[in-house]
C-alpha cells in the first residue's frame, strides 16, 4: 500500500510538470519590450523562499510554545492567507498610483510620508539581513548533518557561503525563472515523497502526540478569561510566525509583472501550496517521536532519515542546502533592489553606479559586511538570529495593513476594483500590533536590532528628506494661498464662492465668473488635473493635517481682504459614497462645523448640485 502510494504521488507529479512545461510562455514573455514574469514565476520564486522557513521554524515555534505548535502553525497559515488579500490590495493601489515595486517601503511612503517611511525600510533591511544570516546558517547546518563536521569548521563555512553569494552578484551571476523552476521540479518530488513519507508512518505514537497538541490548544481558550485567551493566541502566532516569511516578496516584485492581477493569482498558488504543505511537515516532524532537543538545526533531515532512510535525509539536506543558499541570493538581490529604489528617490547616484556587468557591486559588499557583522554577534546561532529576525518580519506586516487602513478611510474604494472588508483588515492589524509587542518583549535581541537599526536610518532619513525628498520640487511648482487672494481680489464681483473639492470628486458646481475652485494635495498620494484659472491645487505642508491646512488659508484671506470688501461664501462638498466611507470623512465634518465660530464674517454651505444631465 504505501509503494502504491508513492508511485501515485511522483506519477501525478510528473503528469502536471510535463502540462506546465508544454505551455508557451508559463514563466516569461515578451511584453513592450520588456521581459516579464508570469504569477506561476513569482509564486515559485516566493514558494522557494517561503520553503527555507520549514527547515528552521517547526522547532523554533516549539521551542517557545511546546508541542501545540503543531496547530499553531496551522491557524497562522490561516492568517497568513487573510494577510496576503490585503497584499493584492496594496498591488492594486500602488499601481494606480503609477508605483511598480518597492513593497511596503513604496506603500508606506505613499501613504505615511517620507519620515515614516524609513521606519519600513529598516523592518525591511532588518528582513533582508536577518533571511541571509539564518538561511546561511541553516544552510550549512542542514548541508552538513551527515558530514560530522566540527562548530569552527560550521562557522568558517557560513562565512563562505556569504562570499560565494557576494562574488556571483558582483560578477552579474543572478537566479532567473528557468533555473528556479527546475529547482522548484526538484523541491516538489523531494517534499512530496516526504509527505507520503509521514503519512505511511504515522503510528498510534504520532497521533497521541498530535492529541496532547489538540488538548494543549484548546485548552488555550477553553473555560479561559477572553483576555487570557487573547494572550494565548497571541503568544501561539507569534512564536510561529517564522513559518511563512517570505510571503512580502511577491509584492516586492510587483514590477516584474504585468499587473496586480498577477500577483493575486501568485498568492492563490502560494496558499494552495506552502500554505499547506508547511503545516503538514511541522505536523509530521514535530509528532514524529524524534528527541527535538537534540536536532534544533537539522530537524526536518533527520525526520527524513527515519521515515524514508538514510540516503532520502541526505536528499533533504541537500535540498535544504540549495533553497537556504538561493534565499541568502534573494535577500542580498531584493535588499540590493530596495536600496537603489530608495538611492534613486534621494538621488545617491554614487551608491548605485554599477560594473560593466551592471551589477551593484557597492551595495552587495555593504551587504555582506552586515551579513558577516550580525554572524560574529550572534556567533552564528539560529535562535538568536530567529529572535531578531521575527521582529522586523512582524513590523513590516504591522506596517502594511496600518497604512492600507489608513489609505482605505481615507480615499474609500473609487479607484479600485479588488478591495477586501475594512472590518477585517482592523481585526488583522490589532491581531498583527499585538502579536509585534509579544515578540519585543519576549525577543529582546532582536527588538534591539530594530530598535537600533531603525533610529540610524530615521537619523538620516529625516535629515536627507529634508534637502533631498522626491516632493520638494513638486511643492515649488503648486500654487500658494497668496495666489489665492490675488484671483479674489481680481473678481469684480462682491460675492465670491469657494468651492473646497477633493482630488477625486467630479466637478458639479457651474463654474461661474465669481467661482473659486480648491483643492489640497499631497504630492505622494494625488496628482493634480491641468491647472484653470480659477481652480486652485495647494500642496498640503508637511506638517500639518488638511484641516490645519484650511483654517490656515481662511486665516490669510481673512487678513488680505476685509469683509466689507468681500462677501465671502464657503462650500464644502456633501460626502456621498457608502456610510462606511463617509465614517472616514467624520473626523473633517465634526471639524468643519467649528468654522463659522472662528470665522463669523463668512458665508458657509454644506451642499449638493446635481449635474445638468441628471434633471428631468
Amino acid at each position: 500500500m504505501e509503494t502504491l502510494l508513492f508511485i501515485a504521488a511522483n506519477f501525478a507529479l510528473v503528469i502536471a510538470f510535463v502540462y506546465l512545461t508544454r505551455k508557451k510562455e508559463f514563466l516569461s514573455f515578451l511584453y513592450n519590450g520588456k521581459w516579464m514574469l508570469t504569477w506561476l514565476a513569482v509564486g515559485i520564486i516566493t514558494l522557494m523562499d517561503e520553503l527555507t522557513s520549514i527547515y528552521y521554524a517547526p522547532f523554533e515555534a516549539f521551542r517557545f510554545i511546546g508541542i501545540k505548535a503543531i496547530f499553531y502553525i496551522a491557524l497562522t497559515s490561516v492568517l497568513i492567507r487573510f494577510l496576503s488579500t490585503r497584499m493584492v490590495e496594496i498591488g492594486e493601489i500602488l499601481e494606480k498610483n503609477n508605483i511598480r515595486g518597492g513593497g511596503v517601503y513604496s506603500f508606506s511612503y505613499l501613504v505615511l510620508g517620507p519620515t515614516f517611511s524609513f521606519v519600513a525600510i529598516s523592518s525591511i533591511l532588518v528582513d533582508y539581513i536577518l533571511t541571509a544570516t539564518i538561511s546561511t546558517v541553516s544552510a550549512v547546518e542542514n548541508g552538513t548533518y551527515f558530514l560530522g563536521m566540527g562548530p569552527e569548521t560550521k562557522f568558517f563555512l557560513k562565512f563562505g557561503v556569504i562570499g560565494l553569494i557576494t562574488g556571483l552578484n558582483i560578477v552579474g551571476i543572478k537566479e532567473n525563472a528557468k533555473f528556479t523552476f527546475l529547482i522548484f521540479v526538484f523541491a516538489a518530488f523531494v517534499l512530496v515523497n516526504l509527505l507520503v513519507g509521514g503519512v505511511s508512518h504515522l503510528d498510534s505514537t504520532s497521533v497521541a502526540i498530535i492529541g496532547d497538541s489538540f488538548h494543549s490548544f484548546v485548552g488555550d481558550f477553553k473555560g479561559q478569561n477572553p483576555f487570557i485567551a487573547y494572550e494565548n493566541l497571541i503568544i501561539g502566532i507569534g512564536s510561529c510566525i517564522l513559518a511563512y516569511s517570505g510571503i512580502e516578496s511577491v509584492l516586492q516584485t510587483a514590477s516584474l509583472v504585468k499587473d496586480w492581477k498577477q500577483i493575486r493569482k501568485a498568492y492563490l498558488f502560494l496558499a494552495v501550496t506552502v500554505g499547506i504543505v508547511t503545516p503538514l511537515i511541522a505536523l509530521f516532524a514535530l509528532s514524529s517521536g524524534i528527541n527535538l532537543g537534540k536536532h534544533e538545526t537539522d530537524l526536518i533531515p533527520t525526520f527524513a532519515s527515519k521515515v524514508n532512510g538514510n540516503f532520502f535525509g541526505i536528499i533533504v539536506g541537500v535540498l535544504a542546502s540549495i533553497t537556504l543558499i538561493m534565499a541568502v541570493n534573494t535577500a542580498m538581490v531584493a535588499s540590493a533592489e530596495l536600496i537603489e529604489k530608495v538611492a534613486e528617490k534621494y538621488n545617491f547616484q554614487w551608491l548605485i553606479h554599477s560594473n560593466k556587468n551592471q551589477s551593484l557591486y557597492r551595495i552587495h559588499l555593504i551587504n555582506a559586511v552586515f551579513y558577516s557583522i550580525i554572524l560574529i554577534i550572534t556567533s552564528g546561532s539560529q535562535a538568536i538570529l530567529a529572535e531578531m529576525y521575527a521582529v522586523g518580519l512582524v513590523a513590516s506586516f504591522a506596517i502594511n495593513t496600518g497604512s492600507l487602513l489608513k489609505y482605505r478611510y481615507s480615499k474609500g474604494t473609487k479607484e479600485i476594483t479588488y478591495h477586501t472588508s475594512k472590518v477585517g483588515t482592523l481585526i488583522l492589524f490589532f491581531i498583527l500590533v499585538s502579536t509585534l509587542i509579544y515578540i519585543m518583549i519576549a525577543r529582546p535581541y532582536g527588538t534591539t536590532l530594530w530598535f537600533i537599526i531603525t533610529m540610524v536610518v530615521l537619523f538620516l532619513g529625516i535629515r536627507i528628506s529634508r534637502y533631498r525628498a522626491p516632493d520638494i520640487p513638486v511643492r515649488r511648482k503648486t500654487r500658494n494661498v497668496m495666489d489665492l487672494v490675488f484671483k479674489i481680489a481680481e473678481i469684480d464681483n462682491k460675492e465670491i464662492n469657494i468651492f473646497f473639492r477633493r482630488p477625486l470628486e467630479e466637478e458639479t458646481a457651474t463654474a461661474a465668473s465669481n467661482s473659486i475652485f480648491v483643492s489640497f494635495y499631497a504630492p505622494r498620494l494625488d496628482t493634480p488635473t491641468p491647472f484653470r484659472d480659477n481652480h486652485f491645487w495647494i500642496a498640503i505642508e508637511r506638517k500639518l493635517n488638511l484641516f490645519d491646512m484650511i483654517t490656515a488659508v481662511l486665516k490669510t484671506i481673512e487678513y488680505e481682504i476685509p469683509s466689507s470688501e468681500k462677501e465671502i461664501h464657503l462650500h464644502f462638498g456633501w460626502p456621498l459614497s457608502s456610510w462606511i466611507d463617509r465614517l472616514s470623512t467624520g473626523i473633517m465634518i465634526h471639524n468643519i462645523i467649528k468654522l463659522p465660530r472662528i470665522f463669523p464674517n463668512y458665508h458657509f454651505h454644506m451642499d449638493h448640485e446635481i449635474k445638468k444631465e441628471e434633471h428631468p
